[in-house]
């Protein structure tokens, strides 16, 4: 859920992972209320490692902040379309994340509709997955607020992303909620009982909090303690895995190839929004950042921009990187940059248009949304009744 997205889901039986070919190995404290966050480890799993005949959970989100641009599709949402045949799939907009910092209250509602609109434009399916925004289920809020009384503040202070942006909004200025969202985003995470997190890179250390506080919460009230007050007994929350795409799950800036692409960035020239148009995405291509070495080629830690601009031609264009090496390999940048950029105009073409058609049926929009969280709070309603049963509420 880096901040801009997010992704969410616990401990399943080690008979259950034999069956489904995993490892049962993991790499535990003998005391996870005493582990510090940085200490602890989780195994990843690609999306082709699950089992075809046991449909797991996948909870994702974005937020609706700026314009989504190609890292969030191609690092996010385009992954969500492919787990969705797979998985039981839930996709919102993570509104509540976007208030963390100063924002303008009528472009979020805007954003918040474009964003949803985006996601089926970009073929979320509604027969296959929820849709809809996170403010909507009151339980996110709730869940929020339960695991707040149980999370250490010197873990969140730890949260690199606190650091970097309250340095920014100048320290003691910062929101309280800059500190806390990444409780909500536990929130997320563990609310709705998902078994995998499609994250990137820079998003392990929220699910190593999430699986922090999952396996907190469980030591403090699961088991025989949960059992006495009339629960069922045994863990409250499972602990989340990270599913990390093999391609993909890291888009980088179109003017710096070691920097994440962002919609936080100042320039837009660093990035290429799903809505550009034909000639901007031209335009942003040809002035993007590479080098003056001779070929191209993949890993080459002197040439992050290649590398990037290659990964993107490669997921665009359907093809293998085998295929995209033999095709570039002796190209120059002045005859790459044409061809990525009739690749990434022609795969977001369809994605546009139906974006348009979606956004004229303001209707259609909100059934979608308001059946998604309707799902959504079936399923929250349960993890909170269960927790608050756990922690002695009268319920």
């Amino acid at each position: 859920m880096a901040h801009a997205t997010l992704s969410h889901s616990l401990i399943l039986s080690s008979s259950r992972f034999s069956r489904l070919g995993y490892s049962t190995r993991f790499l535990r404290h003998p005391n996870p209320l005493s582990l510090p966050l940085t200490r602890q480890r989780f195994r990843c799993y690609c999306s082709d490692q699950t089992s075809p005949s046991v449909r797991k959970r996948v909870v994702s989100g974005v937020q609706p902040t700026g314009s989504i641009h190609l890292g969030n599709y191609l690092g996010a949402i385009k992954n969500w379309v492919a787990l969705q045949d797979t998985y039981e799939t839930l996709f919102f907009i993570v509104d509540l994340h976007a208030i963390t910092l100063p924002y303008d209250p009528l472009e979020l509602r805007k954003a918040t509709r474009d964003t949803a609109a985006l996601y089926l434009a970009c073929g979320v399916d509604i027969s296959k997955a929820s849709v809809f925004v996170q403010s909507h289920v009151r339980a996110h809020v709730d869940l929020m607020w339960l695991l707040s009384s149980s999370t250490p503040i010197g873990w969140l202070q730890k949260m690199t992303q606190f650091k970097e942006k309250s340095r920014k909004e100048g320290g003691e200025n910062a929101s309280v909620s800059l500190l806390t969202y990444p409780v909500l985003m536990a929130a997320d995470i563990l609310l709705y009982k998902s078994d995998f997190v499609p994250v990137g890179e820079d998003q392990k250390q929220h699910l190593e909090l999430a699986r922090d506080l999952a396996q907190r919460v469980n030591n403090l009230y699961g088991g025989r303690k949960w059992k006495k007050l009339g629960g069922h007994g045994g863990s409250i929350f499972k602990i989340p895995e990270p599913l990390i795409p093999q391609v993909g799950a890291r888009v980088m800036s179109l003017t710096d190839g070691r920097s994440k692409m962002s919609k936080s960035a100042p320039s837009d020239q660093s990035r290429i929004n799903l809505l550009d148009s034909k000639d901007l995405i031209a335009d942003k291509i040809k002035r993007c950042k590479t080098d003056s070495f001779v070929g191209l080629e993949y890993d080459n830690a002197e040439r992050p921009e290649c590398n990037n601009l290659l990964s993107v031609y490669q997921i665009v264009s359907g093809k293998t990187k085998d295929e995209v090496m033999e095709e570039c390999k002796d190209m120059s940048w002045g005859t790459f940059k044409p061809l990525l950029t009739d690749a990434v105009v022609e795969h977001l073409s369809p994605i546009q248009v139906r974006y348009q058609e979606i956004t004229a049926e303001s209707a259609y929009l909100d059934k979608v949304l308001t059946e998604g969280a309707d799902k959504a709070t079936e399923i929250a309603e349960v993890t909170i009744r269960n927790l608050k049963q756990a922690m002695g509420f009268y319920i």
